[in-house]
């Protein structure tokens, strides 16, 4: 799992593409507080080498949580700026600190 922030000079957005190396998976998505934990939201892009791969706009001075979706079950990703508990969730979430 890996994740890239790419900050746009002429607009408050910062790029950040998130990549999941899952080469047995079916489907792989992101959900977090940026697209109200939708499943089917931000859906990530199977490459020929099995890596999942997808780009969100996000505004930038601002933290995100989120976590993958793979077939159905959560998971966090280890490059996460940090981890919040989630009552909700009775789990952790990553933080993306923008």
């Amino acid at each position: 799992m890996a994740i890239k922030k790419q900050y746009l000079k002429s607009k408050p957005i910062c790029k950040v593409t998130f990549s999941v190396a899952a080469k047995e998976a079916e489907a792989v998505s992101v959900v977090g507080n940026f697209n109200e934990w939708n499943t089917e939201a931000t859906s990530l892009k199977k490459l020929k080498n099995g890596t999942f791969k997808g780009t969100v706009d996000l505004e930038k001075d601002n933290e995100y949580e989120f976590r993958y979706v793979v077939d159905g079950l959560y998971a966090n990703d280890e490059q996460a700026d940090a981890y919040k508990w989630n009552d909700f969730a009775a789990a952790e979430n990553g933080v993306l600190s923008l």
